[in-house]
Order: C-alpha cells, then structure tokens, then sequence
C-alpha cells in the first residue's frame, strides 16, 4: 500500500473517532475495510502525531479519542489554538453570518482536544471580550458545547427549564440539531416525558447536564423548518394566513424566519403565515409591507384590517372649523 494510500485511512480514522465517543476495533475495521491490526497500527500512527488515543480492554472495549497534553503538531501551535478558538466562539454567536453552527462543529473537536492550560487563556480572553449584542441573547458557549457534543455523540440531556409562564420544570430531552434563527438559539429535541417534539431557548436553559445515556436516533423533522414553524407559530394567541402578490423571496427579504413562515403559491402569490397576540397589530404588519394582500384566515383578522382602514381613514380627512 503506498503511503498516499496510508496517510488517506489515517485522516479517515481520526474523522470517525471523531464522530462519536467510543469505538471498536471491528467496527472501525468494518469502516475502513481493513484488519484489526491495520487499526492498530494506524491508531500507533495517530498517537506518533500527538492525538490523544486511548484504548481499553475487553469485550466492552474499544478506541477513544480523548484530551491531550498537547496539540497534535504541524497543526496549531498555542497562539494559533488560541485565536482559533476565541474566534470560534464569536462566530457562534452569530456574529459571521452563515457561519454558526460550522464553528461551532469546530469549536467542540478543537475543545475536546486542547489542553487545560490553553482552556484557561480561552475564557479568559473570551470573558475579557463584548460584542454588540442585544440583551438577552448572548449564550455562554460552554452550553453550546455541551449541547454539540450530545447532538453528536446522541445522549440524553437534562436541564431546567423556564417556561413562558416563568415557571421552572426539569426536562430531559433526546437532542437532534441546534439552530440559530435571528438573534436566538434553540434546541429541537426529543422530550422523553412528554414523548414529543419540542423546541427549546437555549438562554432559558439552567443547569444543564449532559448524562451518559445513549438513545437510538429516531426519525424526526426537519430541524429547520420544525424551529421555524414553532418559533413562528405556536408560541401565539392569533396565527394568520394572508396571500400577497409578492415573489417569496420579496417577503422573506422583509419578515425574518422568527416572525413569519412564507410559503410559494401561484401566478406570482406567495403565503405568509406568521403569529400575533393582537389582531390590530398583525393587520399593521401586513400592511406595511406594502403588496397587495388577501386575508386567508382569521376571519376576525379582516375585521380588525377593515376597523384599522376606517381609522386611518378618518385621520386622513381634512379638519375644518
């Protein structure tokens, strides 16, 4: 075998330890279509590197990469690691647009291997640094981690959660995929309790706890679109569905994906499906944003829009006297 050929299923091997916890000898065999000693020697090869492999013994056993004592050489030298990080940790807070959940991919594989020591100058830099974000919304990026690594490594996680009714319940939850939708963080995870889907703010999550609880992945939605479609919708008294004579991406470019839905229709319509706890204001929302519009649904909704128009009407009319 060339040494092409070698280098190739070495980075190959260090990708799957990477992608979960644990390993065995066979499965990693399997994955990479060689023998057990194969393995052996190409984790050999990976620990000449500086990667922190660990083995253990016996039928449970297996391969483990863990955290190391130094960084892998050729690759970051400290000051390097560090920057890496500290910038890492600003892009996942949306900070660099479109470039959140990949930092924060890299944020957990460069965490799970950096020294102590290195951890330290981290946060200290990190606590050390603002940025302009509104209140409320900057999430600590160790909770980012600790949820990555269990949306990886598929374990359970149980937290404290503070509900719209300001009440705090504990919550165990199977978690799937984080996303960042405007300004805000959410979880879409799997609530074992209540044995449904469920969407979570990251910043009303307290003491959070990822157990050593493995679960199956199960089919579920698309992350996205279920956030979206949460977010969007259920959290309101009103949900109303208005068809406007505008492209998609028109209305898309003037209602973020947290306020309202837009979905195709046709002969150049499009559907906006957004939530409200006042009628007069969603009718104002949709005026403003200045297509022609039918309303699909409240009905009370085009009550309140025809209320609105005789108001506006009646300011409009010239005082005399």
């Amino acid at each position: 075998m060339t040494v092409e050929a070698t280098t190739e299923r070495v980075l190959r091997l260090l990708a799957l330890l990477q992608r979960r916890p644990s390993w065995t000898a066979a499965e990693l065999a399997a994955e990479l279509r060689v023998t057990d000693r194969s393995v052996r020697r190409d984790v050999e090869r990976l620990r000449t590197l500086g990667y922190p492999v660990h083995a253990t013994a016996g039928v449970g056993g297996g391969y483990q990469l863990g955290a190391g004592t130094q960084l892998p050489p050729l690759l970051l030298d400290d000051e390097e690691a560090i920057a890496t990080a500290v910038s890492l940790r600003l892009a996942t807070g949306g900070t660099v647009a479109g470039a959140g959940e990949a930092a924060l991919r890299a944020l957990a594989k460069l965490d799970q291997v950096m020294p102590p020591r290195l951890r330290g100058e981290v946060r200290a830099v990190h606590g050390a640094t603002e940025t302009l974000v509104g209140p409320g919304v900057e999430i600590d990026a160790e909770l980012l981690v600790t949820l990555a690594r269990a949306c990886r490594d598929a374990v359970r996680v149980r937290f404290r959660y503070a509900a719209r009714d300001r009440g705090e319940h504990e919550r165990t939850v199977e978690p799937v995929r984080m996303v960042a939708t405007g300004r805000r963080w959410y979880l879409m995870a799997w609530d074992v309790d209540r044995a449904d889907w469920r969407t979570f703010r990251l910043d009303r999550m307290h003491d959070v706890v990822a157990t050593t609880w493995r679960f199956r992945a199960r089919e579920h939605p698309d992350p996205v679109a279920y956030v979206q479609r949460s977010v969007a919708e259920a959290p309101y008294r009103h949900l109303a569905r208005v068809r406007l004579r505008a492209r998609p991406e028109q209305v898309r470019d003037l209602v973020p994906p947290q306020v309202g839905r837009v979905e195709d229709d046709r002969d150049g319509w499009c559907v906006l499906v957004a939530g409200g706890e006042n009628l007069d204001w969603l009718a104002v929302h949709v005026a403003r944003l200045g297509f022609e519009a039918e309303i699909l649904e409240p009905p009370e909704l085009r009550e309140a829009a025809t209320q609105l128009a005789s108001r506006l009407t009646a300011m409009a009319e010239p005082r005399h006297g």
